[in-house]
């Protein structure tokens, strides 16, 4: 006898459904704070629906599009839990809708700050001196590919070429 599809469902029927492992969907629950369980006495899990939704949302952005846990947490954080569902179950139209929203929602933001120029969001972090090889005391630099050591300016350089590069990338990543 087959479950409504509104009933919970427990963690084996859950791991058994999206062909994940048990401990999978444990250490999910401690990275992604939008799956809450219900847990009866005993630490028994129950899954929402909407929990087994975005499970299978999670599983497909990790394991089909090869996203990292980190760009599925900003995927959550910048577009919503719904975005993530649409993504699991295919709904694509539900998926452009909502990036269609944040859009419409991201231009009257920068409408309101008065700032027409502003195409690129602002950088979350600026690397430090130490993330590039240039912690104080390292002053001779990293080795250059023909054996000699990179100038200050030709460090400068490379600096800003992978920052631009990294905010590339998170560019890259608010598109997908």
């Amino acid at each position: 006898m087959d479950k409504s599809p509104d009933a919970f469902r427990t963690i084996s029927e859950v791991a058994e459904d999206l062909d994940l492992p048990q401990h999978v969907l444990r250490f999910w629950e401690t990275r992604f704070t939008q799956i809450k369980p219900m847990k009866r006495g005993g630490g028994r899990r129950y899954y929402r629906p909407q929990d087994v939704e975005l499970i299978k949302g999670i599983r497909y952005m990790l394991y089909d599009q090869g996203y990292t846990i980190k760009g599925v947490q900003k995927l959550l954080r910048e577009n919503g839990n719904q975005f993530i569902i649409a993504i699991g179950r295919g709904d694509m139209a539900a998926v452009e809708a909502i990036a269609q929203q944040k859009a419409t929602e991201a231009e009257a933001k920068a409408d309101r700050a008065g700032d027409e120029e502003m195409l690129v969001g602002a950088p979350k972090a600026k690397p430090s001196r130490r993330f590039f090889g240039m912690a104080r005391g390292e002053e001779d630099g990293p080795v250059a590919p023909d054996g000699g050591r990179l100038s200050r300016d030709n460090r400068a350089l490379l600096q800003e070429t992978l920052f631009d590069l990294l905010e590339c990338k998170r560019l890259l990543d608010q598109v997908r």
